[in-house]
């Protein structure tokens, strides 16, 4: 059962602006990154579906994050259809994110009061993701479908969309600038967050403050 619900899942989202997006196959190291970001500010974070036994290692992450991250709203990434959208709330996913729009997870996810995110590509479909419930729409691939202008432009006749932007999100202050003044409510952030030679070095102190840093520009933009 989720730990928290859509409507607390989506208003941190608001808050603090920013989603880290992450999947490692190690347990081990992605609590330690979790644990990072916990420290760097971050309150709610995207495991994504991404690799082999997945479920057992969101389930293990969920519970410990439970104990060590108490604030720290987990959710699942990389969902596609409502069976796997099923077994991850199972595990106590907090809220669902899709690289697509699936009108059967809404089902799934509305049932148990779990917010569904979907991935949106064009104004008919954000249309379509709030008729069937969405607080939030995720514009993917951010970078290839308009970017910053693409939000502006959907934001003009529907300033009531809620949008989080993954692809193309880079934790700089010129970057991040551009999405909030376009009117994205958060931002999901994945490898540029988390380059492959600082989880290598283990540097999670490194991740830490790249969040501080990160939530810094954010709070600044958004102001």
């Amino acid at each position: 059962m989720a730990r928290f619900s859509r409507i607390k899942a989506c208003q941190v989202m608001a808050e603090t602006g920013m989603v880290p997006v992450f999947y490692h196959a190690d347990p081990e190291v992605a609590k330690q990154v979790v644990k990072a970001c916990y420290l760097g500010g971050v309150r709610a974070f995207e495991f994504t579906n991404r690799g082999d036994f997945a479920h057992e290692i969101f389930g293990e992450l969920n519970k410990w994050a439970a104990k060590e991250c108490p604030e720290m709203i987990l959710g699942i990434g990389s969902i596609v259809d409502a069976g796997t959208a099923s077994l991850f709330l199972q595990l106590g996913a907090s809220f669902v994110v899709g690289p697509l729009l699936n009108p059967d997870i809404f089902k799934v996810c509305n049932r148990r009061q779990v917010a569904y995110i979907p991935g949106c590509g064009s104004v008919s479909e954000i249309g379509y993701a709030q008729e069937l419930g969405a607080e939030v729409v995720k514009v993917f691939p951010a970078g290839n479908v308009g970017g910053p202008s693409f939000v502006k432009n959907v934001k003009a006749p529907m300033p009531w969309a809620s949008i989080m932007v993954t692809g193309g999100v880079e934790p700089t202050e010129e970057n991040l600038t551009k999405w909030f003044d376009a009117g994205v409510t958060c931002v999901g952030m994945g490898s540029n967050l988390f380059p492959k030679e600082v989880l290598a070095a283990k540097d999670w102190g490194k991740i830490t403050q790249m969040c501080k840093d990160a939530l810094a520009i954010i709070e600044k933009a958004k102001t």
